[in-house]
């Protein structure tokens, strides 16, 4: 098909990425939230390697997947924040893929702890053992789960991931 606009493709790159997270989060729900978490849909947070589209995909998918699992509007908006700062500078670093889940694991480690105490009043638990906790489900969602979906879509990046710069 030739003359697709890069605009659209964008969008529609974004969207997909944005469902994506949300259905991951939900269907792992259990272990999606709390202050011991694996979040599934971390694992895209790999995806800024491939297209910038997937940082407000992830934006919006995980201020999606706050809102529909419950979370107050403290977590909504920094949890969210926490994805789009790890998105935005994991985007920077795509040429090194190792460094692109980076961001998102630290900011995540650094800003959902304060969320849980200040927000959800994790009272029993102190802030650095919640960073300890979040950092660890983040590992395991942004690198063990993300660098298995990054080999599994490198070999077919150019076809999924059509540059948005491309008349194709």
């Amino acid at each position: 098909m030739k003359n697709r606009d890069p605009k659209v493709l964008r969008i529609t790159q974004g969207a997909v990425i944005a469902a994506l997270y949300v259905v991951l989060t939900m269907v792992f729900a259990p272990i999606s939230f709390g202050p011991v978490q694996v979040r599934i849909a971390e694992a895209l947070c790999i995806l800024p390697m491939f297209t910038p589209a997937a940082i407000p995909g992830l934006f919006i998918g995980c201020v999606i997947a706050n809102l529909i699992g419950g979370g107050i509007m403290l977590d909504v908006i920094f949890g969210s924040l926490a994805t789009l700062i790890g998105a935005v500078l994991g985007y920077m670093l795509r040429e090194n893929r190792w460094l692109v889940p980076l961001p998102a694991v630290i900011a995540n480690a650094l800003i959902v702890p304060f969320v849980l105490k200040y927000g959800y009043g994790v009272v029993d638990v102190a802030v650095p053992v919640l960073m300890f906790q979040i950092l660890l489900g983040e590992i395991a969602g942004c690198y063990i789960l993300g660098e298995l979906l990054c080999t599994a879509l490198q070999k077919n990046a150019d076809r999924i991931f059509k540059s948005t710069s491309d008349n194709i």
